[in-house]
């Protein structure tokens, strides 16, 4: 109406349109190559033993995991808030899950399509989810979870138990309760609530920070704010006897099952005592605790075959000796506070915690580390014979699929590195070197070739022919002293 009361010249018009026209066609333009950056997440992380595993396009801060269980039937309702960053213009993103139903998501409050193939659940957002943006994703699921036969044809995932169920990760199994970026590189803080019928205890990593029970069913929710592998993010449900205690300035708690807690096994341990034990001299060996708080869950779980190293509370099969809570409890410090990059990477977890047990059997007065280092090269060690049997298969940093990242040469073999490094630097540099290592990457992700970097680094010495003949070497080297 305005030009109707004052007609403005043609040209004029023009000249002042130009501009609008201008910024209209860079916004337009600006959109579009927008969504032409805007890309799927890749469904992998190019792991070299487990390439599906994990996503891309994204890093995971926090999960939030609500799970109401009931154990007759082993039925799961859950519902997991996923709080991430993109590290690229997301137009979707996968999340690992296996089983179970989805019933919806959303993506910052809004609904989201989603759509399954294999372990792989993709996620489209509304609108692409920009570069660097925090985001919240929300999975509504529920089913009846499963365990599944891990690569090297262990049981993990959501295992039932004789009196109730366990969550266990290691490498893939944790896709079975809940779905995530599952790969160890992605490390992330959480919040575990569980509701079980009120007989029952569920216990998770972190420290309890409320439980309230209302018309038969008990609410446990659990608080861990220090990164977090998920495959070593557990639940367990049972009929628990549970001990609390301190070791220093550390809390402790014990979940035990009541059959456990009454084995006459001849080498079972009082656990919470072993626990404040071991914590005191471990941490002088590789430096401070890790976290905030410590502790076990002891099962009743005869057809398992393993304990696994769930980060603050190791879960143990059954009752355990002492070698076996040195071994996990060394693991807080390398697996779990210091988390491989990669699965190939795992010698490191499994090399310092079988490393470990040699120590304490020698500061326990049995043989020097010395001593199994040679029994292990001579094939006479009685007690590691699992180990030994097979040490020299493949070099440790470099097992040939997934199925042998639990084989033999990744315990065994790799602590004989350790010991060969350590007679390489001597005692002093050696132990100040791990400390060292433990700080530098406390609560983050490390691999083998910054390992032997440090290694050298702190000692001054060129290791190479050390880490060459026991690391690289296929095969038994020729001489014990190589």
């Amino acid at each position: 109406m305005a030009a109707a009361r004052r007609p403005a010249p043609r040209r004029r018009l023009l000249a002042c349109a130009l501009p609008l026209v201008l910024a209209l066609t860079a916004s337009c333009t600006s959109a579009s190559h927008d969504e032409e950056e805007a890309a799927a997440g890749a469904a992998g992380v190019g792991d070299p033993l487990f390439p599906g595993l994990g996503n891309g396009g994204y890093h995971v801060r926090h999960y939030g995991l609500t799970l109401d269980y009931v154990p007759d039937g082993n039925r799961l309702k859950g519902k997991a808030v996923i709080k991430a960053t993109a590290t690229q213009s997301l137009s979707a993103f996968n999340l690992d899950l296996k089983g179970l139903t989805v019933r919806s998501a959303s993506v910052d409050g809004k609904a989201a399509r989603t759509a399954r193939k294999g372990t792989e659940l993709t996620v489209t957002p509304e609108s692409a989810v920009g570069k660097g943006r925090e985001f919240t994703t929300t999975v509504v699921y529920d089913g009846v979870p499963q365990a599944i036969e891990g690569a090297d044809g262990s049981q993990e995932g959501w295992v039932e138990t004789d009196g109730g169920a366990v969550g266990l990760g290691e490498p893939t199994g944790s896709m079975t309760w809940f779905p995530g970026n599952h790969h160890p590189s992605d490390k992330a803080a959480y919040d575990i609530t569980v509701t079980v019928p009120e007989e029952f205890t569920a216990v998770a990593n972190g420290e309890l920070k409320r439980k309230e029970t209302k018309a038969g069913r008990t609410t446990f929710a659990w608080h861990n704010d220090e990164p977090t592998a998920s495959y070593l993010a557990t639940v367990a449900v049972g009929r628990f006897d549970v001990a609390t205690s301190r070791s220093g300035d550390i809390p402790v708690y014990v979940a035990t099952d009541p059959r456990e807690a009454e084995t006459e096994a001849d080498d079972s341990v009082d656990v919470p005592g072993t626990i404040d034990e071991v914590l005191a001299w471990e941490s002088g060996l590789f430096g401070p605790y890790p976290f905030r708080s410590a502790g076990a869950i002891v099962d009743h779980n005869p057809d398992l075959g393993y304990a696994l190293e769930t980060q603050t509370k190791p879960y143990y099969d059954s009752a355990p000796d002492e070698a076996l809570v040195v071994h996990e409890m060394a693991h807080q410090w390398f697996g779990n506070s210091v988390t491989p990059r990669t699965w190939r990477d795992m010698w490191l977890n499994e090399g310092f915690a079988t490393y470990a047990e040699w120590m304490w059997e020698e500061k326990s007065g049995g043989r020097s580390a010395d001593q199994i280092f040679a029994d292990f090269y001579n094939g006479g060690d009685d007690e590691s014979d699992d180990e030994n049997g097979g040490i020299w298969a493949f070099p440790p940093a470099d097992p040939p699929s997934g199925a042998k990242v639990s084989d033999p040469p990744v315990y065994g073999r790799g602590a004989m590195v350790l010991h060969k490094v350590r007679k390489a630097v001597g005692d002093k540099v050696f132990f100040a070197t791990v400390r060292a290592w433990t700080k530098d990457h406390r609560h983050g992700n490390a691999d083998t070739a910054q390992f032997i970097r440090h290694c050298e680094e702190q000692s001054g010495k060129d290791l190479g022919p050390v880490f060459d003949t026991w690391l690289r070497h296929k095969g038994k080297p020729p001489s014990i002293n190589a």
